[in-house]
């Protein structure tokens, strides 16, 4: 039986953040600059690496893997929430809806798996100064990015062909800006039990293992640097690891609470908030508080500066 035969919803509208025309526009404008921000950041993380050879470390090799991910974290989300913010017309096919969650949740593991990866890389570096170059060698990093890749990849597709046989009866409005899976539970007449079922597991291990990883990573960071003799050291090192754990708690913090708990307690109208600030806030901060606040990347920025 064809999709058209087991479900009458064709497509669906998104509402939005707001149905105020006055806000829509406010909020178009500050989506505007978050967005553009956040392409500029990143493909500048992007261009610096590429051109100053000094940054051909394993560290900014997963700092551009990471840029590529937020470029299109923001890119499957973003760019259609603004137009619809402008249109009357604020619908969505089926197909284009689940095209968009399998990249929003591909990019979304990806990133997950990836700040794993760049916690072990600092942990290594910091605490096994001496081995660094034998345990990050360049085989291991690119195996560990591509393992981050299609494990996020997979996940994705997992949860999106769960969802594309589930079949849409009732409403089809979303109170969202992009289509995302509790919501879409929300608006299935199937049962859903399997589909929420794979989402604790498989969803649960790659943002669960990840965070945990990143976390046992910086404890011993932590550690380390409190063995740090002079107090200057001790300040630099701490002010470094407090803004890298302020962007990992706020991105595992609200990805955890919308993903891993029961889809009987999300609320569309309070909860479609929260993928602003792990889908769109922190793939602004990234480039920002990972790169832009390294010597050397500035020092980049200003040789690029120079030849120009």
């Amino acid at each position: 039986m064809g999709r058209e035969n087991d479900t009458s919803v064709t497509k669906f509208i998104l509402l939005g953040l707001s149905s105020n025309p006055a806000e829509q526009l406010i909020l178009f404008g500050v989506f505007t600059a978050i967005y553009l921000v956040a392409l500029m950041g990143n493909m500048l993380i992007l261009l610096l690496v590429s051109l100053d050879s000094r940054l051909h470390t394993p560290m900014y090799f997963f700092l551009v893997n990471l840029s590529m991910v937020d470029i299109g974290y923001t890119s499957c989300t973003v760019p259609k929430m603004l137009a619809n913010y402008l249109s009357q017309d604020k619908s969505i096919s089926w197909a284009g809806c689940l095209s968009q969650m399998f990249f929003f949740i591909s990019f979304g593991g990806i990133e997950c798996l990836l700040l794993g990866v760049m916690a072990y890389d600092r942990y290594v570096a910091i605490c096994h100064p001496l081995q660094y170059g034998a345990f990050m060698s360049r085989r291991v990093c690119a195996l560990l990015a591509a393992a981050a890749w299609v494990m996020g990849l997979t996940n994705s597709a997992v949860h999106s062909s769960l969802m594309s046989i589930l079949s849409f009866c009732r409403s089809n409005i979303l109170h969202h800006f992009f289509c995302d899976i509790p919501p879409l539970f929300q608006l299935s007449c199937s049962d859903t039990q399997t589909n929420q079922a794979v989402t604790f597991a498989l969803g649960g291990a790659v943002i669960l293992g990840s965070f945990l990883g990143t976390l046992v990573s910086y404890v011993y960071i932590v550690m380390a640097v409190l063995r740090i003799r002079t107090r200057e050291g001790r300040l630099k090192a701490f002010s470094t690891c407090a803004s890298h754990l302020t962007v990992v708690s706020l991105y595992f913090g609200t990805i955890i609470f919308t993903y891993i708990r029961p889809n009987s307690t999300y609320s569309q109208d309070q909860d479609q908030a929260l993928p602003v600030l792990y889908g769109i806030v922190t793939p602004m901060l990234n480039p920002i508080i990972y790169s832009l606040r390294n010597k050397d990347v500035k020092r980049a920025l200003r040789k690029a500066l120079a030849r120009s």
